[in-house]
């Protein structure tokens, strides 16, 4: 059996042998893991043992961020290759549901979604996934960086849904991996200048190291006054909507200009209220974000032509022998750190 990072209950990880599906199927591949990113969610289920209707009821292998190497290919594979650098889109949809049909299958209720109970994730040496969902990345892109296709593919379906225009002006509320990451989608999708608003001075400096990001520390200033006052009073034309907090929602309702758009992106933890009459008076439009659709190939191709350069985001790599204490480095969430990953080559 396999050795695997495993979420035994809440508040307890094991790497120990468990028993995970091996099967090398019609199109399908076979790939050694070389690198996973540790996701908020999957320090979520450590802490918490659950999100929302998820829940954690039996021992679960972590991780869905992840880039290796195709070392076996199933029946049928022909756009890939044994020895081929990827990246694997973790949630697999069902191909025969209408959602996936419509192109929406980020939305299909039968997804199966690594590290999502009861789902296991890829945080051991080696994975089966559908070739299907899974991209070679270009020689100049490293496995580090196709470890974080899956957090920035969030991003550009945030700036996708946005519809940016050439010079627009825009507001990220929340300065975590996800925010800095859609700050980024937002520049490469044609923003002249991101504005965007944290707490935490040691986050901004990280988004303030970009060009053309501009941070706000609402701890001091009012996030939708600069924005006015740097669009001539006007406001942005897009606010994406990170930090899942009731302030910062009302922030972007505030700060978004007349006829612009709100890209909802964070995911509160209980029901906040919304006031619909401001973004009545000002004819908002209103888009959210679940995850992704058909946004892989467009974030590898951005990482490999320099546009987007992700590399800064990456905080501190733990060998996998040291995954547990990857984990304890995620959960103390320094102000510093961004993103977290874990090299398998010790595996």
């Amino acid at each position: 059996m396999p050795i695997a990072l495993v979420l035994e209950e809440k508040n307890k990880l094991a790497l120990r042998d468990i028993a995970l599906p091996d099967d090398v199927g019609p199109g399908d591949v076979r790939i050694a893991v070389d690198t996973v990113g540790v996701c908020g969610s999957d320090v979520h289920y450590y802490t918490h043992g659950k999100i929302g209707p998820f829940v954690v009821n039996a021992p679960m292998v972590l991780g869905h961020e992840a880039a290796g190497i195709v070392t076996e290919l199933g029946e049928g594979v022909s756009h890939l290759a044994v020895g081929d650098r990827v990246c694997m889109e973790p949630g697999i949809p069902n191909m025969a549901s209408k959602a996936s049909k419509l192109g929406v299958y980020n939305v299909d209720p039968d997804v199966r979604f690594w590290a999502t109970p009861p789902v296991h994730g890829c945080l051991t040496p080696s994975v089966v996934h559908p070739a299907a969902f899974t991209y070679k990345l270009p020689e100049n892109v490293s496995f580090a960086e196709g470890a974080m296709v899956e957090p920035f593919a969030i991003g550009m379906q945030a700036a996708t849904r946005a519809r940016i225009k050439p010079g627009d002006v825009a507001l990220v509320t929340g300065a975590g991996p996800i925010g800095i990451m859609v700050a980024l989608a937002a520049l490469a999708g044609g923003c002249s200048k991101v504005y965007i608003s944290d707490l935490v001075d040691e986050k901004l400096g990280v988004a303030a190291n970009y060009g053309n990001i501009h941070p706000i520390n609402v701890t001091k200033d009012d996030a939708a006054e600069v924005v006015r006052a740097g669009t001539s009073g006007w406001g942005a034309d897009v606010v994406f909507e990170c930090a899942g907090a009731a302030k910062s929602v009302q922030t972007a309702l505030e700060a978004v200009a007349p006829a612009g758009c709100v890209v909802w992106v964070g995911m509160p933890v209980d029901p906040v209220p919304v006031d619909i009459v401001l973004a009545q008076s000002k004819e908002i439009r209103m888009e959210t974000v679940f995850r992704y659709a058909n946004m892989y190939d467009r974030a590898i191709e951005l990482l490999a032509s320099g546009k987007v350069d992700l590399k800064p985001l990456i905080s501190a790599t733990f060998a996998f022998s040291n995954s547990v204490k990857a984990f304890e480095r995620a959960v103390a969430a320094l102000p510093t750190d961004v993103k977290i990953q874990i090299n398998m080559q010790d595996a």
